[in-house]
């Protein structure tokens, strides 16, 4: 044996059965060349090109084989052959790839054929790896021979010469420099049209906005602030789940939920079902969740079959120059796509099969009926034909809340997701929406304070309670009915199972260590409890946190309190008169909800009332030393965000020094702990809306101006406001849309329409009766397809 060299088990237990490089075959006997690699047989070595392959030639001899791409093989040792082109033969039809230098190329295109010569080996590469000649797309080394070409051999670098990769041409940088910038184009995120909502569609095209429909640049702004609001609050929210459905049911069901959010625990290995043509109503305490949870579904961070289209209600649409009606419209994409595309065409013969094949599909999507269709929605959100065609940015947020509504209602998406979407509209607009909601056939998922409002839309009720999703057949009331008497039964089960457990614990204490028979009798008690424990037992029923809402007493003052005496009221000189000789009086004793249509001036008159507004024509005389309290929908918009609900209390009430004092008055409101010391940004709307609460009661009024107070709030909160307000020792007006509230507060209905107010002769129950009467009257294909669902 050569001195350093190996025997052939040594060689292939230490490289394995594989072929090496040319630098140890001086090595190996018979000339053999070790795989420098170590790669087993049939195994390409790092760095090799795609279907290069190491193998070992035997005992007799032969050398390290390299195949390339185009199947030109290169040996080397006592046997040479010339590479050819394997790919390059007139049966393929393109030219193989064998490796390749510019000499090939350039003996090509002068038409000589390239001297044949022996193949080099490999030189070593970047990082050890073997480095073959700089052919085009072939790393492992292979030559490149002539398209269409067969038995040509390609020229290769001497023994001992490291090959030079050729310099690329100008018009080869340009194509590069193209292709580059292309990948990047691509992976940019592309920008989705402006819409409120996931409607779990691929982002399409930006084009470039209409001529009416420009969007402010401040309102840009806020939006893109909104957004990334958006985006932190996402990232701080984590979700888990299992789709348990079959991935193309049209049902959603998810096992092993889970969902945190800034650490919080949220849900806790839950089950999220969801089942096509039923209208879920989600129920819970104030920031236990619920918003959160639409959320992830919304943003599809649950598993949720892509053939289901979600659309999820976020926000108001942001001011522009468009009018509600083209917002509402365009939200149909694949409608205005469509119509777009057959207006081009409609100029073109060449393409008029293209264009019956676009008016097919618009008449399956009912494109002659869109506008109507969007009209009619709108209407019953309270627009007017003339708002309809008004400017977006000429209208307050709460209006534009209504166009986001009847964007969502419009789309018909197979699941529509709606988070307290009765939020910003009146009485008339909510007996509309729940009509209308009742004949969604698809998965409807919603948030809603309202019980009223939820009896007469859900089907079932999902309850959001203990970190858990409990679910019931049935509305709002059959809900109340069946979780009383499970609740009930569960109790009887834990009361009966704590009293056997006492008694077979006091049994064997007494008598496991007395006579045989005893002994045996205690055993097999204690056998039973063992059995008892383990199969798990029934746990006692944990009620929801109560609240006491208080108002603090008031004191007494003569009437009367307010004066009403001929008062007209119009915004401006040339407007029309929203109130005309007005003429009423208020006292501590009055209890009065004001109901009307949509501009009627329900706010209004409150603002008059407190001197926000001053009468155009008329007086209105308040008592010296009465103090009034008014609740309204942007409330919140003065709280500081930074502070906690502890921090900016004793800013407002400097007079209260006790930390511990102010703890127990927020504590009244249903704020503790560390809801009490977080900052106001990270709480959720409802608690926002209590901090707001606590902040009015302080005041000490006499008179209470509600505007709207239920917005946000559950509906515990809202019934212990109901308790606080019938306690309440002053006086109270109410703006509201929950029939609930009104009918247990208020003792008069006073009914704001036609420039004037008249006491309403009955409760709110027969007045909501009446606006449904209209509706009837109004809008007759709303009540044909009531009757059908």
């Amino acid at each position: 044996m050569v001195p350093g060299g190996r025997s052939g088990q040594q060689r292939r237990r230490l490289y394995g059965t594989c072929g090496g490089g040319a630098e140890r075959a001086r090595s190996m006997p018979g000339g053999a060349a070790d795989c420098a690699d170590g790669a087993p047989r049939g195994r390409a070595p790092p760095g090799a090109g795609d279907g290069e392959r190491c193998h070992w030639p035997g005992r007799r001899g032969g050398g390290a084989r390299a195949r390339g791409r185009g199947g030109a093989v290169a040996t080397e040792g006592k046997r040479e052959r010339p590479v050819r082109a394997g790919l390059g033969s007139p049966e393929r039809g393109a030219g193989g790839r064998a490796g390749a230098g510019g000499a090939a190329r350039a003996a090509q295109r002068a038409g000589e054929h390239p001297r044949e010569e022996p193949a080099a080996p490999c030189a070593p590469g970047r990082g050890g790896r073997p480095a073959g000649p700089p052919g085009r797309g072939n790393r492992g080394g292979a030559t490149r021979a002539g398209q269409g070409q067969r038995g040509l051999t390609a020229p290769v670098a001497p023994s001992g010469v490291a090959p030079t990769r050729a310099m690329p041409s100008d018009l080869a940088k340009k194509k590069a420099a193209k292709k580059k910038e292309a990948a990047k184009a691509r992976q940019r995120p592309r920008r989705v049209p402006d819409e409120n909502g996931d409607a779990g569609t691929e982002p399409q095209e930006v084009r470039p906005p209409e001529a009416n429909g420009t969007v402010l640049p401040e309102v840009d702004a806020l939006t893109k602030e909104l957004e990334d609001f958006e985006l932190k609050k996402a990232a701080a929210r984590a979700v888990t789940g299992v789709l348990a459905s079959h991935p193309n049911s049209t049902d959603v069901h998810i096992i092993n939920l889970s969902l945190t959010f800034h650490g919080q625990e949220l849900l806790s290995d839950t089950k999220l079902e969801l089942n096509s043509g039923r209208r879920y109503g989600l129920i819970g305490l104030n920031g236990i969740g619920k918003s959160m949870l639409l959320s992830a579904i919304g943003k599809r961070e649950v598993p949720i079959p892509e053939h289901i289209d979600i659309y999820h209600l976020t926000r108001e649409m942001p001011p522009s120059d468009k009018t509600p009606l083209q917002c509402v419209m365009e939200v149909d994409t694949e409608r205005a796509m469509l119509e777009r595309e057959a207006e081009r065409l409609a100029h073109e013969d060449a393409e008029c099969e293209k264009l019956l094949e676009l008016y097919e599909r618009l008449e399956e999507l009912d494109a002659d009926k869109a506008e109507a269709r969007a009209s009619r929605i709108l209407h019953g959100l309270g627009f007017t034909p003339a708002m309809q065609r008004k400017k977006l940015k000429d209208f307050s947020g709460g209006w534009r809340m209504r166009v986001a509504l009847a964007r969502a209602l419009f789309i018909r998406p197979f699941m529509l997701l709606l988070d307290e979407p009765t939020n910003h509209l009146d009485l008339d607009a909510c007996v509309w929406l729940e009509e209308e909601l009742k004949t969604f056939k698809r998965i409807l998922v919603l948030i809603s304070h309202s019980q009223d409002f939820l009896n007469g839309v859900c089907t079932n009720i999902i309850h959001m309670h203990n970190r858990k999703l409990k679910y019931y057949t049935g509305n709002y009331d059959q809900y109340v009915k069946t979780r009383l008497e499970l609740e009930e039964n569960q109790m009887k089960r834990f009361h009966w199972e704590q009293d056997q457990i006492a008694h077979m614990k006091n049994y064997i204490a007494r008598f496991g260590h007395g006579s045989a028979k005893l002994a045996r009798q205690a055993q097999s008690k204690e056998k039973t409890l063992q059995k008892m424990m383990a199969s798990g037992l029934t746990e006692r029923v944990v009620n929801d946190k109560t609240l006491s809402f208080y108002f603090p007493p008031c004191g007494k003052i003569p009437p009367p309190v307010i004066m009403v005496q001929n008062v007209s009221f119009r915004y401006t000189k040339d407007g029309p008169w929203i109130y005309n000789n007005l003429e009423f009086g208020i006292d501590l004793d009055t209890r009065v909800a004001l109901v009307g249509p949509n501009g009627a001036g329900k706010s209004t008159l409150l603002k008059l009332l407190t001197g926000e507004l001053l009468p155009t024509d008329g007086m209105i005389r308040k008592h010296s030393h009465v103090k009034i309290g008014r609740y309204h929908q942007h409330l919140q918009e003065q709280l500081d965000l930074d502070l906690s609900p502890l921090e900016y209390m004793l800013k407002c009430y400097p007079e209260i020094k006790e930390k511990e004092e102010m703890r127990k008055i927020i504590g009244r409101y249903g704020l503790t702990g560390k809801q009490q010391v977080s900052p106001i940004r990270n709480l959720s709307d409802g608690q926002k809306c209590r901090v707001c609460f606590a902040w009015l009661a302080w005041q000490n009024p006499h008179m209470l101006f509600l505007d709207e107070p239920t917005n946000h709030l559950d509906i515990e909160t809202i019934d212990a406001l109901a308790d606080a307000i019938n306690e309440f020792e002053g006086g109270m007006m109410l703006v509201s849309h929950d029939f609930r509230l009104i009918q247990q507060v208020a003792q008069e209905i006073w009914v704001c329409e036609k420039q004037t107010i008249t006491k309403w002769q009955g409760d709110i129950l027969a007045y909501k009766e009446h606006l449904k009467s209209k509706l009837v009257d109004e809008d007759p294909q709303l009540t044909k397809r009531t009757h059908n669902v």
